[in-house]
Protein backbone atom coordinates (compact mmCIF):
# COMPACT_ATOMS: atom_id res chain seq x y z
CA UNK A 1 0.00 0.00 0.00
CA UNK A 2 2.76 2.15 0.89
CA UNK A 3 4.29 1.57 -2.63
CA UNK A 4 1.12 2.33 -4.20
CA UNK A 5 0.54 5.61 -2.46
CA UNK A 6 4.66 6.70 -3.09
CA UNK A 7 3.68 6.33 -6.95
CA UNK A 8 0.37 8.56 -6.95
CA UNK A 9 2.55 10.98 -5.17
CA UNK A 10 5.30 10.68 -7.57
CA UNK A 11 2.91 10.92 -10.75
CA UNK A 12 0.75 13.67 -8.66
CA UNK A 13 3.95 15.37 -8.49
CA UNK A 14 5.04 14.96 -11.61
CA UNK A 15 1.91 16.62 -13.32
CA UNK A 16 2.06 19.43 -10.76
CA UNK A 17 5.84 20.16 -12.15
CA UNK A 18 4.14 20.06 -15.74
CA UNK A 19 1.44 22.13 -14.81
CA UNK A 20 2.96 24.55 -13.41
CA UNK A 21 5.80 24.88 -16.16
CA UNK A 22 3.01 24.97 -18.91
CA UNK A 23 1.08 27.51 -17.40
CA UNK A 24 4.37 29.88 -17.09
CA UNK A 25 4.92 29.38 -20.40
CA UNK A 26 1.37 29.98 -21.72
CA UNK A 27 -0.56 26.69 -22.79
CA UNK A 28 -1.63 28.01 -26.04
CA UNK A 29 1.45 29.54 -27.10
CA UNK A 30 3.27 26.10 -26.26
CA UNK A 31 0.34 24.17 -28.70
CA UNK A 32 0.97 26.47 -31.41
CA UNK A 33 4.55 25.80 -31.02
CA UNK A 34 3.74 22.02 -31.55
CA UNK A 35 1.06 21.96 -34.07
CA UNK A 36 3.65 24.02 -36.56
CA UNK A 37 6.18 21.55 -35.95
CA UNK A 38 7.69 20.13 -38.84
CA UNK A 39 7.39 16.41 -39.22
CA UNK A 40 10.83 15.43 -41.64
CA UNK A 41 12.60 17.02 -38.54
CA UNK A 42 10.38 15.40 -35.93
CA UNK A 43 10.76 11.90 -38.06
CA UNK A 44 15.08 12.68 -37.50
CA UNK A 45 14.67 12.98 -34.04
CA UNK A 46 12.91 9.99 -33.13
CA UNK A 47 15.23 8.01 -35.15
CA UNK A 48 18.20 9.06 -33.63
CA UNK A 49 16.97 8.77 -30.51
CA UNK A 50 16.37 5.05 -31.68
CA UNK A 51 19.39 4.59 -32.88
CA UNK A 52 20.75 6.13 -29.42
CA UNK A 53 18.86 3.36 -27.38
CA UNK A 54 19.71 0.35 -29.80
CA UNK A 55 23.52 1.32 -29.18
CA UNK A 56 22.71 1.42 -25.48
CA UNK A 57 21.65 -1.85 -25.91
CA UNK A 58 24.82 -3.01 -27.56
CA UNK A 59 26.49 -1.18 -24.76
CA UNK A 60 24.46 -3.35 -22.19
CA UNK A 61 25.25 -6.38 -24.29
CA UNK A 62 28.82 -6.06 -24.28
CA UNK A 63 29.18 -5.77 -20.74
CA UNK A 64 27.12 -8.01 -19.55
CA UNK A 65 28.90 -11.02 -21.74
CA UNK A 66 32.26 -9.27 -20.53
CA UNK A 67 30.61 -10.39 -16.80
CA UNK A 68 29.81 -13.49 -17.44
CA UNK A 69 26.02 -13.74 -18.49
CA UNK A 70 25.02 -14.83 -21.94
CA UNK A 71 23.53 -11.86 -23.60
CA UNK A 72 22.13 -11.71 -27.24
CA UNK A 73 22.48 -8.91 -29.46
CA UNK A 74 18.58 -9.41 -30.15
CA UNK A 75 17.59 -9.67 -26.53
CA UNK A 76 19.43 -7.42 -25.20
CA UNK A 77 17.52 -4.91 -27.79
CA UNK A 78 14.22 -6.41 -26.73
CA UNK A 79 14.67 -6.41 -23.26
CA UNK A 80 15.79 -2.89 -23.90
CA UNK A 81 13.18 -1.27 -24.99
CA UNK A 82 10.77 -3.00 -23.09
CA UNK A 83 12.83 -1.38 -19.80
CA UNK A 84 12.19 2.32 -21.52
CA UNK A 85 8.45 1.02 -21.45
CA UNK A 86 8.51 0.85 -17.67
CA UNK A 87 10.23 3.87 -17.62
CA UNK A 88 7.59 5.64 -20.01
CA UNK A 89 4.68 4.18 -17.87
CA UNK A 90 5.67 3.88 -14.37
CA UNK A 91 6.77 6.26 -11.66
CA UNK A 92 10.44 6.53 -10.02
CA UNK A 93 12.31 7.41 -13.72
CA UNK A 94 14.84 4.82 -14.78
CA UNK A 95 14.82 2.55 -11.91
CA UNK A 96 12.11 0.47 -12.97
CA UNK A 97 12.99 -0.26 -16.31
CA UNK A 98 16.68 -1.17 -14.52
CA UNK A 99 15.30 -3.44 -12.21
CA UNK A 100 13.32 -4.97 -14.57
CA UNK A 101 16.74 -5.73 -16.92
CA UNK A 102 18.40 -7.04 -14.21
CA UNK A 103 15.56 -9.67 -13.20
CA UNK A 104 14.68 -10.40 -16.94
CA UNK A 105 18.50 -11.42 -17.44
CA UNK A 106 18.65 -13.43 -13.71
CA UNK A 107 15.41 -15.35 -15.10
CA UNK A 108 17.14 -16.48 -18.24
CA UNK A 109 19.13 -17.83 -16.23
CA UNK A 110 22.38 -15.75 -15.88
CA UNK A 111 24.40 -15.28 -12.82
CA UNK A 112 22.59 -12.69 -10.28
CA UNK A 113 25.78 -11.00 -9.68
CA UNK A 114 26.50 -10.54 -13.65
CA UNK A 115 23.40 -9.56 -14.33
CA UNK A 116 22.85 -6.95 -11.53
CA UNK A 117 26.39 -5.51 -11.98
CA UNK A 118 25.82 -5.27 -15.84
CA UNK A 119 22.71 -2.71 -15.55
CA UNK A 120 24.45 -0.76 -12.64
CA UNK A 121 27.74 -0.23 -14.74
CA UNK A 122 26.07 0.63 -17.64
CA UNK A 123 23.51 2.92 -16.07
CA UNK A 124 27.05 4.44 -14.51
CA UNK A 125 28.78 4.67 -18.20
CA UNK A 126 25.62 6.68 -19.43
CA UNK A 127 25.56 9.41 -17.21
CA UNK A 128 29.38 9.31 -16.47
CA UNK A 129 29.21 10.26 -20.26
CA UNK A 130 26.38 12.13 -20.54
CA UNK A 131 28.25 14.55 -17.58
CA UNK A 132 30.81 14.59 -19.31
CA UNK A 133 29.83 15.63 -23.12
CA UNK A 134 27.36 18.37 -21.16
CA UNK A 135 30.39 20.12 -19.67
CA UNK A 136 32.59 20.19 -22.94
CA UNK A 137 29.68 21.14 -24.48
CA UNK A 138 29.23 24.18 -21.55
CA UNK A 139 32.81 25.01 -22.14
CA UNK A 140 32.17 25.55 -25.60
CA UNK A 141 29.05 27.72 -25.19
CA UNK A 142 31.61 29.94 -22.63
CA UNK A 143 30.49 33.33 -24.34
CA UNK A 144 26.83 32.70 -23.50
CA UNK A 145 26.71 30.48 -20.41
CA UNK A 146 29.48 32.40 -18.31
CA UNK A 147 27.56 35.65 -17.34
CA UNK A 148 24.63 33.86 -16.44
CA UNK A 149 27.17 32.83 -13.90
CA UNK A 150 28.52 36.13 -13.17
CA UNK A 151 32.42 34.43 -14.49
CA UNK A 152 34.29 35.49 -17.29
CA UNK A 153 34.60 33.30 -19.96
CA UNK A 154 37.94 32.19 -19.51
CA UNK A 155 37.47 31.28 -16.34
CA UNK A 156 34.70 29.50 -16.83
CA UNK A 157 36.34 27.25 -19.48
CA UNK A 158 39.36 26.19 -16.97
CA UNK A 159 37.15 25.34 -14.56
CA UNK A 160 34.77 23.15 -16.70
CA UNK A 161 37.64 21.91 -18.70
CA UNK A 162 39.59 20.85 -15.36
CA UNK A 163 36.41 19.55 -14.36
CA UNK A 164 35.30 17.16 -17.33
CA UNK A 165 38.76 15.87 -17.41
CA UNK A 166 38.87 15.02 -14.01
CA UNK A 167 35.73 13.23 -14.14
CA UNK A 168 36.46 11.23 -17.41
CA UNK A 169 39.49 10.20 -15.62
CA UNK A 170 37.16 8.57 -12.32
CA UNK A 171 36.91 5.29 -14.02
CA UNK A 172 41.00 4.17 -14.11
CA UNK A 173 40.85 4.92 -10.74
CA UNK A 174 38.32 1.97 -9.84
CA UNK A 175 41.31 -0.68 -9.83
CA UNK A 176 43.05 1.35 -7.58
CA UNK A 177 39.62 2.54 -5.40
CA UNK A 178 38.60 -1.33 -5.26
CA UNK A 179 41.88 -2.49 -4.26
CA UNK A 180 41.96 -0.66 -0.68
CA UNK A 181 37.65 -0.37 -0.08
CA UNK A 182 37.24 -4.65 0.01
CA UNK A 183 33.90 -4.95 1.19
CA UNK A 184 32.43 -8.17 0.21
CA UNK A 185 29.23 -7.22 -2.19
CA UNK A 186 31.93 -5.50 -4.33
CA UNK A 187 33.64 -8.90 -5.12
CA UNK A 188 32.24 -10.09 -8.26
CA UNK A 189 33.52 -6.10 -9.18
CA UNK A 190 36.84 -5.92 -7.84
CA UNK A 191 37.05 -9.67 -9.99
CA UNK A 192 36.53 -7.91 -13.20
CA UNK A 193 38.54 -5.16 -13.04
CA UNK A 194 41.51 -7.02 -12.15
CA UNK A 195 41.24 -8.92 -15.38
CA UNK A 196 43.78 -8.14 -18.24
CA UNK A 197 41.02 -7.19 -20.43
CA UNK A 198 39.57 -4.35 -18.55
CA UNK A 199 41.00 -1.02 -20.27
CA UNK A 200 39.96 -2.94 -23.79
CA UNK A 201 36.33 -3.19 -21.93
CA UNK A 202 36.51 0.66 -20.96
CA UNK A 203 37.69 1.72 -24.41
CA UNK A 204 34.53 -0.01 -25.63
CA UNK A 205 32.53 1.67 -23.09
CA UNK A 206 33.78 5.13 -24.11
CA UNK A 207 33.10 4.51 -27.55
CA UNK A 208 29.51 3.44 -27.22
CA UNK A 209 28.54 5.85 -24.42
CA UNK A 210 30.04 8.88 -26.53
CA UNK A 211 27.68 7.51 -29.78
CA UNK A 212 24.62 7.16 -27.42
CA UNK A 213 24.91 11.05 -26.03
CA UNK A 214 26.01 12.29 -29.23
CA UNK A 215 22.67 10.71 -30.54
CA UNK A 216 20.50 11.33 -27.83
CA UNK A 217 21.48 15.26 -28.45
CA UNK A 218 20.65 14.66 -31.97
CA UNK A 219 17.25 13.85 -31.41
CA UNK A 220 16.76 16.52 -28.88
CA UNK A 221 18.18 19.14 -31.86
CA UNK A 222 15.80 16.93 -34.06
CA UNK A 223 12.91 18.07 -31.65
CA UNK A 224 14.55 21.46 -31.35
CA UNK A 225 15.19 22.06 -35.24
CA UNK A 226 11.10 20.80 -35.63
CA UNK A 227 10.05 23.99 -33.82
CA UNK A 228 12.22 26.22 -35.22
CA UNK A 229 14.92 26.63 -32.56
CA UNK A 230 18.53 26.50 -34.20
CA UNK A 231 21.21 26.44 -32.00
CA UNK A 232 25.14 25.07 -32.57
CA UNK A 233 25.87 21.57 -32.14
CA UNK A 234 28.10 22.77 -28.67
CA UNK A 235 24.87 24.22 -27.41
CA UNK A 236 22.49 20.27 -27.70
CA UNK A 237 25.69 19.15 -26.08
CA UNK A 238 25.31 21.22 -22.93
CA UNK A 239 21.42 21.33 -22.83
CA UNK A 240 21.45 17.42 -22.85
CA UNK A 241 22.79 17.07 -19.46
CA UNK A 242 20.53 19.42 -17.29
CA UNK A 243 17.55 17.87 -19.43
CA UNK A 244 18.33 14.29 -19.28
CA UNK A 245 19.58 14.28 -15.73
CA UNK A 246 16.28 16.43 -14.29
CA UNK A 247 13.83 13.67 -16.77
CA UNK A 248 15.78 10.91 -14.11
CA UNK A 249 14.81 12.08 -11.02
CA UNK A 250 12.46 9.77 -9.25
CA UNK A 251 9.90 12.01 -8.62
CA UNK A 252 7.52 12.04 -11.93
CA UNK A 253 6.40 9.51 -14.47
CA UNK A 254 8.52 8.92 -17.24
CA UNK A 255 10.22 12.62 -16.61
CA UNK A 256 7.30 14.36 -17.34
CA UNK A 257 7.43 17.73 -15.73
CA UNK A 258 11.01 17.84 -14.44
CA UNK A 259 12.07 17.27 -18.45
CA UNK A 260 10.03 20.64 -19.67
CA UNK A 261 11.35 22.65 -16.48
CA UNK A 262 14.78 21.70 -17.07
CA UNK A 263 14.41 22.27 -20.80
CA UNK A 264 13.29 25.92 -20.02
CA UNK A 265 16.22 26.31 -17.73
CA UNK A 266 19.11 25.30 -20.00
CA UNK A 267 17.81 26.97 -22.87
CA UNK A 268 16.71 29.91 -21.92
CA UNK A 269 20.61 31.57 -21.97
CA UNK A 270 20.63 30.87 -25.69
CA UNK A 271 17.59 33.19 -26.31
CA UNK A 272 15.18 30.23 -27.04
CA UNK A 273 11.63 31.55 -25.49
CA UNK A 274 9.82 29.50 -22.46
CA UNK A 275 6.98 27.96 -25.01
CA UNK A 276 9.66 26.32 -27.53
CA UNK A 277 11.65 25.31 -25.03
CA UNK A 278 8.91 23.40 -23.23
CA UNK A 279 7.48 22.25 -26.60
CA UNK A 280 11.06 21.02 -26.97
CA UNK A 281 11.17 18.83 -23.40
CA UNK A 282 7.55 17.21 -24.86
CA UNK A 283 8.51 16.36 -27.88
CA UNK A 284 11.66 14.50 -26.72
CA UNK A 285 9.07 12.97 -24.16
CA UNK A 286 6.78 11.63 -26.91
CA UNK A 287 10.06 10.21 -28.59
CA UNK A 288 10.11 8.24 -25.15
CA UNK A 289 6.50 7.09 -25.32
CA UNK A 290 7.53 6.03 -28.82
CA UNK A 291 9.77 3.63 -27.90
CA UNK A 292 8.31 2.74 -25.42
CA UNK A 293 5.19 1.49 -27.20
CA UNK A 294 7.65 -0.50 -29.12
CA UNK A 295 9.21 -1.87 -25.96
CA UNK A 296 5.57 -2.69 -25.05
CA UNK A 297 4.42 -4.25 -28.38
CA UNK A 298 7.87 -6.91 -27.66
CA UNK A 299 6.23 -7.76 -24.59
CA UNK A 300 4.45 -10.81 -25.91
CA UNK A 301 7.19 -12.01 -28.30
CA UNK A 302 8.63 -15.56 -27.43
CA UNK A 303 12.29 -15.13 -26.41
CA UNK A 304 14.79 -15.94 -29.39
CA UNK A 305 18.64 -16.65 -28.77
CA UNK A 306 20.54 -13.74 -29.68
Amino acid sequence: MKRVRKALLRGLLGLAVLGAVLALADPGRVAAQLGRAQPLWLAAGLLAGIASNAVSALRWRALARWLGADLGARDACRWYFQAMGLNALLPGAVVGGDVYRAVVLRRAGQDTAASSWSVVLDRASGLWMLCAIGGLGAAACAGVLAPWLELSPGAFVALLLAGTALWLALPWALPLVLRRWRPGWLAPLRTAVDRPDFNAQLGWQVLASVAVQLLSAAALAGGGLALGVQLSPAAWAFAIAPVFLMAALPVSVGGWGTREAAAVAALAPFGVAAPAAVGVGLIYGAYALAQGALGALAFGLPRRAG
